[in-house]
């Protein structure tokens, strides 16, 4: 899905975490997790419209005069 998430382990997972912790403290994590899920499920669900458009349309035959 993501090829930059690939090398990240388990240790740089809780690093991250712990730092995120620090920075935005206890309270404000689940707020800021359900607005990172939503931004993600609205990306998906904007993309995945405009693939559906293209699919959806027949191609336009080209005359030639």
């Amino acid at each position: 899905m993501f090829p930059l998430f690939n090398n990240i382990g388990v240790s740089g997972l809780v690093i991250i975490l712990a730092i995120a912790l620090i920075v935005f403290g206890p309270a404000k994590l689940p707020q800021l997790g359900r607005a990172f899920g939503d931004t993600l499920r609205e990306f998906r669900n904007s993309t995945k419209g405009i693939a559906d458009d293209g699919a959806e349309e027949e191609p336009k035959p080209i005359k030639i005069e």
